[in-house]
């Protein structure tokens, strides 16, 4: 997108955000993705995306920020104000409120303290896969994204080549304002 991989810009908010990077991919060419970041593969393999938080939390052992690859326009000032309220409140998890997103937040565009993984080890347990349907069980707070623009152009996220090309104009309009 706009000659940047996605990728890429997913990893340079995170760096504004994060100690250290880590990726979750289960992909056998994983290790050429991002050069110098550990890769960590789910232990619960067919467990979606929640399989792939828990393989982080039980990696890290530790905070983590989480976001997927295919949302590029998440900037990594929303990142950090995650990572503060969870911090400044001494909750397990700060999470962005979201109206594009059925669960009234972003999930995997969270930060997530250690506390969270026996809560998701459970939601694992009973087969329950759901990214967004465990963080009642655990202190939560929610961030106003407002500050940070449209959530519909914030959490966009990119998975067909159609997307692509959405994704390029909004680009485009974002760099012209």
């Amino acid at each position: 997108m706009g000659g940047v991989r996605l990728l890429d810009r997913v990893a340079v908010a995170l760096g504004e955000a994060c100690d250290d990077l880590l990726l979750v991919a289960n992909d056998n060419t994983a290790d050429t993705w991002l050069a110098g970041v550990p890769i960590v593969r789910d232990a619960r393999v067919g467990a979606g995306a929640l399989g792939g938080l828990h393989a982080a939390l039980a990696r890290v052992r530790g905070d983590v920020m989480t976001l997927p690859w295919d949302a590029p326009f998440v900037p990594g000032s929303l990142l950090r104000a995650l990572r503060e309220a969870g911090e400044l409140a001494g909750a397990d998890a700060a999470v962005p409120a979201s109206r594009v997103s059925p669960w009234g937040f972003e999930p995997l565009c969270a930060w997530y303290a250690p506390a969270c993984l026996p809560a998701i080890e459970r939601r694992l347990d009973s087969e329950d896969y759901r990214a967004g349907g465990w963080q009642r069980d655990v202190h939560t707070v929610t961030v106003d994204v407002s500050a940070w623009g449209d959530p519909a152009v914030v959490f966009y996220n990119v998975n067909t080549a159609e997307d692509l090309v959405r994704a390029e104009e909004l680009l485009d309009s974002l760099t012209k304002s």
